[in-house]
């Protein structure tokens, strides 16, 4: 068999003593269009056929199109002054640091490379049919492991078929891992700790002090088995119940909360069924907290907690000048477009939820529409579409984002860096809900979001318990 080449050079396979050559499908870099950057020493290779769908997504408004512009001008940045030849044998990585300090050898251990694979796969090497880009990929996958057999060769995408065909193939392939915190979403922080019998039997010293009609207590760090993070509630099964407020080294200081009290707080007409909606609750009415999340399955409470809290902190108290309300599904992006109206109309479909749980917070009024009505013309409550949020910012406003678990984590980063001063998010979702097919609840961006955030002082999170909508929503969780 004669040697194939590439364009008039093979790709250099020398710029370290074992590097890997990964190929990224087009949904790793629409899911993390920084993707190439994550692959430390090793070679990253663009198929061409993955330019083209990108080129061919880059258009219009949808949060995929803008994710697909912000991946083309990535590899732009990368290779724009790159000549063809560099472009095909590998453009040393450029990642911002410390590279510029580094010599030309020292780069090329370090920051590894990019290319883009330029021809078709010879016919003598292909494996599929090439009627779908899938398998144009795994064939220039093939093709690779044929022309450089010393080198590991990995197809890196997030479709699971493609994962499948791949091993059909013989080529291994993984999904995109640069972005997983955890390895088992059990690990998750619920955001609480609980503990067996009476907490304060654990407690040999306590240092406890008076503040502005507040209980503080200080105790060792020694007394948790676990790591414990600030706004992490604690409660035992003798009804003891606190908030960390702050974290040090060898000391935690808890805020006492009297759990009557805190079951007992309404908020806009709306007190917690049980101790995990009130500990929600209290993140919630807190000004210092600037962002909640709120996760759990259906008909935990998650969006009433949101909007009632919202209702009550924009109207009565007047913390927040306006309410946004934004949610993610999967056909959102495909269909507002068509939808006749105002953005506010268009989303008006979609934020059905929103709407619902407004006219349960007023059920019991004599006049439950009337009371709706008032809410909405005294509320600057604001529908708005993810495809405008970007580029905006907004201050003094309660932004809430509904059904965060079908976010990636790049999207989840561009909606939260939207707040403003005075502002606060408050993210939902339920992560045994994922509606699009390249996100499991260990890449959700509301998982992202959760691990990243859970040693800042001024976020919390709370995973609702139980399915308090309804018996019969409880049996259907539990059982179909």
């Amino acid at each position: 068999m004669s040697e194939v080449k590439l364009v008039s050079n093979s790709i250099d396979s020398s710029a370290c003593s074992n590097p890997i050559f990964y190929i990224l499908d087009t949904n790793v870099l629409i899911h993390d269009p920084t993707s190439i950057l994550n692959f430390d020493e090793h070679h990253v290779v663009i198929p061409i056929t993955v330019l083209e769908e990108l080129d061919s997504l880059k258009s219009g408004r949808q949060s995929i199109a803008a994710d697909c512009r912000q991946a083309i001008r990535e590899l732009d940045k990368q290779l724009g002054r790159a000549s063809p030849h560099e472009v095909e044998t590998g453009v040393i990585i450029n990642r911002g640091n410390n590279s510029a300090t580094l010599g030309p050898a020292q780069n090329a251990d370090k920051s590894g490379r990019l290319s883009v694979l330029m021809t078709e796969t010879p016919e003598n090497l292909v494996m599929l049919t090439t009627h779908s880009n899938d398998n144009k990929i795994l064939n220039d996958a093939g093709y690779l492991k044929q022309r450089f057999p010393e080198r590991r060769v990995v197809l890196v995408t997030k479709d699971i078929n493609v994962r499948l065909k791949a091993r059909g193939c013989g080529i291994e392939s993984q999904d995109y891992h640069s972005d997983h915190l955890l390895s088992d979403i059990e690990e998750l922080n619920r955001g609480y700790l609980q503990f067996p019998g009476s907490f304060w039997d654990r407690v040999e010293n306590v240092e406890t002090t008076q503040q502005d009609s507040c209980t503080l207590h200080r105790i060792s760090r020694d007394v948790f088995e676990s790591e414990v993070y600030p706004n992490q509630f604690l409660l035992d099964e003798c009804g003891f119940l606190a908030r960390v407020l702050e974290t040090a080294s060898d000391s935690i200081s808890l805020l006492h909360l009297d759990l009557r009290a805190t079951l007992d707080t309404e908020v806009w007409g709306l007190r917690p069924r049980d101790v995990y909606q009130a500990m929600a609750l209290n993140l919630l009415m807190d000004p210092e907290v600037h962002l909640v999340n709120l996760s759990g399955s259906a008909g935990s409470g998650k969006t009433i907690l949101a909007l009632a809290a919202a209702i009550e902190q924009t109207v009565p108290s007047k913390v927040y000048r306006r309410i946004i309300v934004t949610r993610s599904t999967q056909g959102l992006d495909e269909d507002i477009g068509f939808l006749p109206g105002t953005e506010e109309e268009k989303m008006e479909p979609w934020l059905g939820a929103i709407t619902d749980n407004l006219e349960a917070l007023h059920w019991e009024d004599e006049n439950c529409n009337s009371s709706v009505e008032y809410v909405l013309n005294k509320v600057p409550l604001m529908f708005k579409s993810l495809n405008y949020i970007r580029g905006r910012s907004f201050q003094s406003s309660l932004i809430i984002i509904d059904e965060c678990q079908n976010l990636t984590p790049h999207q989840i980063k561009t909606i939260v860096t939207r707040a403003g001063n005075g502002s606060k998010v408050v993210c939902l979702g339920n992560l045994a809900q994922i509606d699009t097919p390249y996100l499991t609840p260990i890449s959700s961006g509301l998982t992202y979001l959760t691990e990243r955030f859970k040693a800042f002082d001024q976020g919390g999170n709370i995973l609702l318990q139980g399915v308090p909508r309804s018996a019969l929503a409880r049996f259907a969780e539990e059982n179909l």
